[in-house]
Formats: C-alpha cells, structure tokens, sequence
C-alpha cells in the first residue's frame, strides 16, 4: 500500500491515515478500504492505485475495477440501501452490513453521523476478524470524525487528486 501524504494535516487526520493504514496492513484479505461521509462523499482511502500505472505494477489488488471513488459509491450506495431497508421495517439503525461473493466480501459498518466505513475483502478473508477490526477502527475515529475533520479530509483528497493529475 502507498501511504498517501499526510504532511500539512492535523494530528487527528493523520491518526485516521493511520488507523486506516494499520487496518490494511494488519487485517489479512483486506483489499481495499473507505471512509464515506454521509452525503457519499470519499473522506479516507487505503487504494494506492488510483491510476492505471499504479494497478499495472499490482495485479494481484483486485479492488473495485475503478479507483477508491468506485468503493466509496458502492458504500454509499449499500449504506443508503440498508438505512431505507431499516426504516421501512421499523428496525432501528443499521450497524454494519456484510455481503459475501463467490470472489471476495464487502463490509460496511456505521462511523458516525452518517459516515461508513467500507472494506472490500478476499474470498477467503476471516469475515469475523475483518468485522471485529472494522468495530475497533469505528470505536477510535467515531469520536474524532467531526464535521471540521471531514472538511479537511476531503480537501486533502481534492489536492492529492489535483496534484496526481498533472
């Protein structure tokens, strides 16, 4: 995984940039990790190719044929999903949600105030320790996740996409 930039950033997005590194490194199966806000916006993202070069040199990734913004549509997609799905069955809040393929899982669990945190797993990742270490990412940003550091993160994405594409 190539670590995207944190130079510039507040102590808190940089510990998110690790909690979210940590995640990937530490989790075996993990492909490819986001952090959505709640208006489906791509706050945070484990995917070190966002670029057809980068994907090249790492076959064997096999993340969401696109880029991070593919894995942060189809969080936010899934997420809008199982809220509606919830509310119509007067279930309460929706806490995470697990959709498991013939090649590979997805994992979508709630942050905070609407944000989601998704994983895209192996075909033969734990799905019980994928979920459990979601659970702790969750339970450590949950707290730090305002709305003055989902600004900033999203403005670093921006500046990291704008820079990439020179």
């Amino acid at each position: 995984m190539t670590a995207p930039s944190t130079f510039g950033l507040s102590s808190e997005a940089r510990n998110l940039h690790w909690l979210l590194t940590n995640l990937v490194e530490e989790v075996p199966g993990i492909q490819s990790v986001a952090v959505v806000s709640s208006d489906g916006l791509l706050l945070l993202s484990s995917d070190p190719g966002r670029n057809e070069e980068a994907r090249a040199k790492t076959p064997q990734s096999r993340g969401p044929r696109g880029s991070s913004a593919d894995l942060a549509t189809i969080v936010s997609g899934i997420g809008s999903l199982t809220i509606g799905a919830a509310k119509l069955m007067d279930s309460g809040a929706v806490k995470h949600t697990m959709v498991a393929m013939d090649e590979g899982s997805l994992f979508v669990m709630s942050i905070s105030d609407g944000s989601l945190l998704g994983v895209h797993g192996s075909a033969d990742c734990d799905m019980s320790v994928v979920a459990y270490h979601m659970a702790l990412f969750v339970g450590r940003a949950g707290h730090v996740l305002t709305p003055e550091l989902r600004s900033e993160l999203r403005k670093s994405l921006e500046q990291e996409s704008a820079g990439s594409a020179r």
